[in-house]
Formats: C-alpha cells, sequence, structure tokens
C-alpha cells in the first residue's frame, strides 16, 4: 500500500481511458517498473492500434484478454517486446491489473495485454504487469460475465471501442527495444 500513495502523492503516471462497448476504463501505468512495456503500451494507444478489437479471451475468475488485431489471439504488432517480469520492482498481479500477454517465450510479448479480474500469484514472475485499473472496476466485472463453458466470446465479445492516452510524462514514447515478430 505504501508504493500506491506514494503514486497517488506524485500523480504522475500515464493514464489511458479505455472505451469498450460495455462502459469506460482508466488505466494508470507502472511506467517505473516497466518503462520499455509501458512505451509500447503507449505507442500503440497513440497509432490507433487498439480500436474496435474484441476482447477476444475472457476467463471468468481469471482475466480477459485482447489486443490481437486478427480477434483470436494470433496476431500482433509485428515485433516484439523484451519481459520486464524479472526486475526486482517488478509489480504482483491483483484484482484489475494490467498486463502483457505472450506465448511459452518470455520475450514474445507485442500488443496483446489482459486484465485480471481476481489476484494470481502464479502469474507474478511470469508475465508483465505494467498497470493498473484505476477507474472502472464494474466495467471489468461487465466483461467478465460471459458464457464460463466458452471462454471465447465469439459473435458478441466485449469489444475495445477505442483507447486514449489521457496523462503521460514530457519524453518519447516511441523509442522502446523492440526484438523480431515471433
Amino acid at each position: 500500500m505504501a508504493l500506491r500513495q506514494k503514486e497517488a502523492q506524485a500523480d504522475n503516471l500515464p493514464r489511458v481511458l479505455i472505451r469498450t462497448s460495455v462502459g469506460d476504463m482508466v488505466v494508470e501505468l507502472f511506467e517505473n517498473e516497466a518503462p520499455n512495456t509501458v512505451k509500447n503500451f503507449v505507442t500503440l494507444v497513440e497509432s490507433g492500434f487498439y480500436s474496435n478489437l474484441p476482447f477476444h479471451r475472457v476467463l471468468a475468475g481469471f482475466m480477459a484478454q485482447g489486443g490481437c488485431p486478427k480477434g483470436d489471439g494470433t496476431g500482433g504488432p509485428g515485433y516484439t517486446v523484451p519481459e520486464e517480469y524479472s526486475k526486482d520492482n517488478a509489480r504482483k498481479h491483483f484484482r484489475g491489473s494490467l498486463a502483457m500477454a505472450r506465448s511459452m517465450d518470455p520475450n514474445s510479448a507485442g500488443s496483446q495485454f489482459y486484465i485480471t479480474f481476481l489476484p494470481n500469484q502464479s502469474l507474478d514472475a511470469n508475465y508483465t504487469v505494467f498497470g493498473r485499473v484505476i477507474d472502472g472496476m464494474g466495467v471489468l466485472s461487465k466483461i467478465e460475465r460471459i458464457d464460463p463453458q466458452n471462454p471465447y466470446p465469439g459473435q458478441n465479445p466485449s469489444k475495445i471501442l477505442e483507447m486514449k492516452v489521457i496523462r503521460k510524462q514530457n519524453h518519447d514514447y516511441s523509442n522502446f527495444t523492440k526484438g523480431p515478430d515471433k
């Protein structure tokens, strides 16, 4: 909690508005702990990459995953970003944590992300947490309410209508480390 209080007092972390088909959420990004991942995400948001993409994978009690341009979990931006979860100051998975999805390769994250519905220690030290929902937890609950027998929403998934950076620091976000597409 001391870390959250310190962040609230500093009041300078980047924030992104996520407009969805079921309401709006605001996420605050952990630029100090995952700077490369945050730069990648901000750059994708500002380019309009996430507009009209579905939450293609929703697992009740676990997470909602989005950010795939193909809408099926197989697409990305055409490059990867290295993991930042092995750092000493890496964040943990709590309700509303925003983290990078990836394949089995730890350095295969790109554009796909997930937001957790519940804390999940099994994901800690395996996936880069780079933000958290600070407004709109009720919207997160609406996204979670799908048929638990079908984690792939199919015809009527909740969608990201648009994302908009509503606050960022005064530096270039486009100069981040990229790896090859995987």
